[in-house]
């Protein structure tokens, strides 16, 4: 509703510009800070005084005069130097939400995709990776909120060289045939299992640096999809893939397609795009210094610096001198196959279908399943790739500024986010030794490479025992496995909120202790308003009584008394404004400025709950009012944490 009357004001000054002044302009809107003053102010007269040759106030007096018969608007005044600040018909404004009002515009057309969580198929997922995919999802889910249509996309790079260490450490470490390892991926924790295998590798490169050459042996028979070490890079692939699916799933975070780096090379996505960045010379070949026989991008390209005098030293290389096309040429392929460009298209089949009836798809070697969905053809694109992958984000754009394509380009988005780092008391909680000097510092940085680091299940389930712990302690008395159900909605929550209440340029060191809190801007906090919430709807139950007909009992003008105490009126204002924080939040592109409205709800209906004993009220009209207004603060609490994905447990 309020995001309705600001566009319905919007549109009468916008119209009332033209007809007074023939002007056309963008009409801004603000949020008075302090509340007295209404509940939207204009700056337009501002903007038009040197236009007008006008002071300001002149200019609002007149404007007032275009918004006094905005419906929904009971008073408009100018203030100050030339503000318009607007109040709102409080009886009206109720009776909208009550009754259901129309929602300001369509949503723009065409399909949003959002790729995220891209995680290298050779080890089981870390808490990092949990940051990438709780901020892609959430983002997906406040998109789809909004009315887009939104794919979403999960990119497995299987022929890459973290892939091929961990064949060679089974190869030539452990000596296993496929045979072996077949038997391995079918038990459980195989992601665990090649955790290990990869560091043992690396830490194996190190110590003996002429074996980098199975490390080229065998990345070159996964690329080429030749022999035994092909077979066995996408059985070790396949296999992790599965576990990762598994792990997000517990998070609440699925897929519509899984698109493969080994088909953009088979079905040849690359030598498609690659014809299309030498036609239109976006590329060129190095005749002679250590760019020699590469293919590459001009730096003037993708460096707002780099003028055209910028030599082959500052290209970048799309095509080594070997043949092989470097990571971010199939980014560049996989790009215009996002937005339509390509010209060609996967095959796909079905990989997994979720317990609530979902299918994910996964491009297939093969002809596919001829049943399969259209992917691909968006009309915006956000990748969600850590804020260390910049430089090679803007040079994928450039790419497709270099072939032309300017609206793509514009429409491509990195949704960057920096990395998550761990608490020193949860390193210690999770039993990962720390030096003196790492018990001292602010975070630990962690480490796949080095296998330090925090599997994302290892954080999850040591989450849900420590909540389980509190959970146990409060309500003894509940069958265990409802405790257990419960305790994981706590936790599964309190890591959803914590990865998201961070803007995304923010380092993070996550902290159980924290995270788990039931006090402060926590996961938990919100969901216990929730429950509160539900916990007054329930009592009333409880009493023999049901919630009135609110459309019957409450009118505009009984709830314009209510809403006089100016109390009821913040408290209804806070609670309606969901819509408003989404649309702000997305434009902003910060999950995190929703995540925060979460908690200012939950702090606005925690106040209400402490200040106003709803069910003891005794006046008949204030009673159902007070419990419309419990009613609608759970219905707007539930929507919130749904966006989220966080869920609102039975008791805490």
């Amino acid at each position: 509703m309020f995001t309705h009357l600001e566009a319905e004001t919007s549109r009468a000054l916008a119209a009332y510009l033209q007809e007074k002044y023939e002007l056309t302009a963008p009409v801004v809107t603000e949020q008075p800070k302090d509340p007295a003053f209404g509940e939207l102010a204009l700056p337009a007269a501002f903007a038009l005084a040197k236009q007008l040759r006008k002071a300001p106030k002149a200019i609002a007096e007149e404007l007032a005069a275009g918004l006094r018969g905005v419906p929904g608007i009971a008073a408009v005044e100018v203030a100050g130097a030339g503000y318009l600040n607007l109040r709102f018909d409080r009886g009206a404004y109720a009776e909208g939400l009550l009754r259901g009002y129309e929602r300001a515009g369509a949503p723009p057309a065409g399909k949003v995709i959002v790729e995220h969580t891209n995680i290298n198929p050779n080890k089981a997922a870390h808490i990092g990776h949990l940051r990438n995919s709780v901020l892609g999802d959430t983002f997906v889910r406040m998109l789809r909120g909004a009315g887009r249509t939104v794919e979403i996309q999960n990119y497995i790079d299987n022929t890459g060289v973290q892939v091929a260490d961990v064949v060679v450490g089974f190869r030539y470490l452990e000596k296993k045939s496929a045979e072996e390892v077949a038997a391995l991926a079918r038990a459980p924790k195989f992601d665990y299992y090649c955790w290990d295998l990869y560091a043992r590798m690396s830490a194996y490169y190190t110590d003996n640096p002429e074996a980098i050459q199975w490390r080229r042996d065998t990345l070159h028979a996964i690329e080429h999809g030749e022999g035994e070490l092909a077979a066995l890079g996408h059985l070790v692939a396949d296999a992790i893939v599965e576990c990762h699916l598994t792990t997000m799933w517990r998070l609440g975070i699925a897929y519509d397609v899984l698109p493969r780096e080994s088909e953009i090379l088979h079905l040849a996505f690359w030598s498609t795009a690659f014809e299309q960045l030498k036609e239109r010379k976006a590329v060129y070949l190095v005749e002679d210094g250590k760019n020699k026989g590469c293919w590459v991008m001009a730096a003037h390209h993708f460096r707002d610096h780099a003028g055209e005098e910028a030599g082959d030293d500052d290209a970048k290389v799309i095509v080594r001198s070997n043949g092989t096309v470097t990571y971010v040429g199939k980014d560049i392929a996989y790009q215009l196959w996002k937005f339509g460009l390509l010209g060609k298209d996967f095959h796909y089949r079905p990989l997994r279908t979720y317990p609530d009836g979902h299918v994910a798809w996964v491009a297939a070697p093969d002809e596919g399943d001829p049943a399969a969905p259209g992917f691909g053809g968006g009309t915006e694109v956000y990748n969600v790739i850590d804020s260390r992958q910049s430089y090679l984000q803007d040079v994928v754009v450039a790419g497709l500024r270099a072939l032309g394509y300017e609206e793509q380009a514009e429409r491509s988005v990195h949704f960057s986010y920096e990395m998550v780092a761990l608490s020193p008391r949860t390193c210690v909680e999770l039993g990962i030794p720390l030096s003196e000097e790492d018990k001292a510092k602010p975070y630990v940085e962690v480490s796949g490479r080095k296998g330090l680091g925090v599997k994302a299940d290892d954080l999850i389930d040591k989450l849900i025992e420590k909540a389980k712990a509190e959970v146990d302690a409060r309500h003894a008395d509940k069958p265990a496995d409802e405790r257990l159900r419960v305790a994981t909605q706590i936790a599964t929550g309190a890591l959803r909120y914590f990865l998201l209440k961070f803007t995304r340029n923010t380092v993070i060191a996550f902290d159980l202790q924290e995270a788990l809190s039931f006090e402060g801007e926590t996961g938990p906090y919100v969901q216990y308003a929730a429950v509160r919430a539900r916990n007054i709807l329930r009592k009333l139950e409880e009493r023999g009584e049901t919630l009135p007909d609110f459309a019957a009992a409450l009118t505009g003008a009984s709830l314009g008394r209510q809403l006089a105490a100016e109390e009821f009126w913040q408290l209804l204002l806070n609670a309606s404004k969901s819509e408003k924080a989404l649309k702000t939040a997305l434009e902003s592109g910060e999950p995190a400025q929703f995540a925060r409205y979460a908690f200012t709800l939950a702090q606005a209906f925690n106040a209400f709950y402490h200040d106003f004993p709803i069910l003891a009220e005794k006046d008949p009209e204030k009673r159902t009012f007070l419990l419309w207004l419990a009613s609608y603060f759970h219905s707007q609490l539930e929507r919130t944490l749904a966006i989220l994905c966080i869920p609102a447990p039975d008791y805490m």
